[in-house]
């Protein structure tokens, strides 16, 4: 399984934007073929931080995820409420398995 926690610092100020365009990406990525869990998760310390927990089959489905309208759509609506640029990393889901 082809995992990516996502950590997003927004600027305070759009917190409550980037949760809305958020969601369309979530409600959109979890009806992808080879997505398994796309989760959305904010700090209760620091409610500007959030992780996205990104799960796809494997790291083809996980690229096409990057092509998809509502991915591109999400990506150029929240760039400029970032704080900090965003950063993936990559992990190797071993459990539950396939």
């Amino acid at each position: 399984m082809h995992v990516t926690l996502v950590n997003i610092l927004v600027d305070s100020a759009h917190i409550d934007d980037f949760i809305a365009a958020t969601r369309l990406n979530h409600e959109a990525s979890i009806r992808e073929s080879g997505n398994r869990r796309f989760d959305v998760l904010q700090s209760p310390e620091n409610p500007a931080q959030f992780i996205l927990y990104e799960a796809y089959d494997s790291a083809e489905a996980a690229a096409e995820h990057k092509q998809t309208t509502h991915y591109l759509t999400w990506r150029d609506t929240v760039a400029e409420w970032m704080a900090q640029p965003r950063q993936g990393i990559r992990y190797e889901g071993l459990f539950p398995q396939s």
